[in-house]
């Protein structure tokens, strides 16, 4: 027991070094848990809800952009469509599109206003009745209910808006034009929050969801009308303008605003004054893919229109761009743990001058070189393990800090307890890289001359 009594002295001689070393090596660690983790997570967030739609069509440009700004809400929005493209892919009574046999589902979505820097997103209620945000998942209200077709000026609100800004059910709230949140463009017309979603993890936490048949109603969102005759457009332009007049009396005649929205008698924007921003497509399970590939070939030939696959290019995101990232991210946190690891090497090689008597002393005891050697070899381990453990805690930590922000930014949840099975390999990793680096100052110690050490000591 004597022998590793004086074993420990050495060590708690140089408490300083040895925490400074372990703390470096935390540092690393740290590094690499934040890399693994909150990469799996965004990775994993961003591929499940892409999956939720199996084809955008929106305006020709770039693939990424448009799943980017309507499924994400990142990125600004691209042009508009017109309506009579969704027309093509839904079926009545009266019209049935060319492209209605190949989908079960079609979402229009109509971008370009915000509040309080969230996206304002006007679209249907089968969003939320019919449609799924991931494989197998369905909106749930945590709070109120969908908002109903008739009832132009209702919405529902994502948890993250909610919980940001406050917006409860009944609560009204004003959108303003444009996607930033400097508060430049002007306010429109108040929407009332009829719903609150339950959270989904995804990008639609941190956005609002209107009645399509409002957000027409707005201010600069209808289309300019088809010409027509000159007389006759004036001659309604004038009934329009006292139409609008009475409309504005009516809604300022000391009844509540957004109750005259909600039931006063305002009319459907035609659809000739219609444009779509995006439609979200689920398609039908075709015993052959090739008829799929033929209904997207097809649209894509249209001069204005594109149709993409979510999946496709989240998928070719992530592993042709971010997918390289992470690695390097992950190279250059590995060789922070490997220099923190030579660190933990000259810390422990420079004290052997100053620890020669105690190694003496173990010796002239009865202590092997082997012993002595194993000695060095643990204190390495427990270092770098020490070090590795609380970085770990640290990494998970401030993951869990963090994590708002990110939410708040990406609409993707990255919680203190996600942990990467790739966490498991660092504890067997430290163990043969802290041997590996002890091994050099072990040698000295058991190469240690003790007449020599004894005799030199003060």
């Amino acid at each position: 027991m004597s022998l590793w009594k004086i074993a420990w002295r050495s060590i708690e001689q140089r408490a300083l070094a040895s925490w400074l070393t372990a703390l470096s090596m935390a540092l690393g660690v740290a590094l690499v848990v934040w890399v693994l983790v909150i990469h799996s997570v965004v990775d994993d967030t961003f591929r499940r809800t892409a999956q939720g739609y199996d084809l955008i069509v929106g305006a020709k440009g770039g693939g990424l952009q448009l799943v980017l700004n309507t499924v994400f809400h990142l990125s600004r929005p691209i042009n508009n469509i017109p309506y009579s493209y969704y027309q093509e892919f839904t079926e009545d009574a009266q019209h049935r599109g060319k492209y209605a046999r190949y989908v079960t589902l079609a979402i229009p979505y109509c971008l370009g206003d915000s509040y309080e820097g969230y996206r304002v997103v006007g679209t249907t209620p089968r969003m939320f009745d019919e449609f799924e945000y991931a494989k197998d998942r369905r909106y749930e209200f945590a709070q109120g209910r969908n908002f109903k077709h008739e009832n132009f000026f209702e919405g529902v609100v994502g948890s993250l808006v909610a919980r940001q800004t406050g917006l409860k059910v009944g609560d009204a709230f004003n959108p303003t034009h444009g996607v930033t949140d400097d508060k430049i463009g002007h306010k429109h017309d108040a929407f009332t929050v009829v719903g609150i979603l339950a959270p989904t993890g995804t990008p639609n936490d941190r956005a609002l969801f209107v009645n399509i048949e409002g957000f027409y109603l707005l201010e600069k969102h209808a289309k300019d009308p088809p010409a027509r005759n000159t007389a006759k457009t004036e001659h309604q332009h004038d009934e329009h303008a006292h139409d609008e007049h009475q409309h504005d009396e009516h809604a300022h005649d000391g009844h509540d605003h957004e109750h005259a929205h909600a039931q006063g008698p305002r009319k459907p924007l035609p659809d000739d004054q219609r444009e779509v921003t995006a439609i979200l497509l689920r398609t039908k399970q075709f015993d052959n893919p090739i008829r799929a590939m033929a209904m997207s070939n097809e649209i894509n030939d249209e001069p204005l229109v594109q149709a993409v696959k979510p999946s496709v290019e989240i998928f070719t995101l992530f592993d042709s761009i971010v997918g390289n990232l992470r690695l390097l991210l992950f190279v250059l946190a590995v060789l922070v743990v490997v220099v923190a690891a030579i660190g933990v090497m000259v810390s422990i090689y420079n004290s052997m001058n100053d620890r020669r008597r105690d190694i003496a002393i173990m010796r002239s005891l009865g202590a092997r070189r082997s012993t002595v050697m194993v000695v060095i070899l643990l204190e390495s381990i427990l270092l770098s393990l020490g070090g590795g453990m609380a970085g770990v805690v640290v990494g998970h930590a401030t993951m869990g800090l963090i994590s708002p922000w990110i939410v708040a930014q990406t609409g993707v949840a990255i919680g203190m307890f996600q942990f990467h099975w790739l966490e498991l390999a660092l504890i067997p990793f430290l163990i043969v890289l802290a041997t590996v680096v002890g091994f050099l100052p072990a040698t000295t110690a058991y190469g240690t001359d003790v007449a020599k050490a004894l005799s030199l000591a003060p």
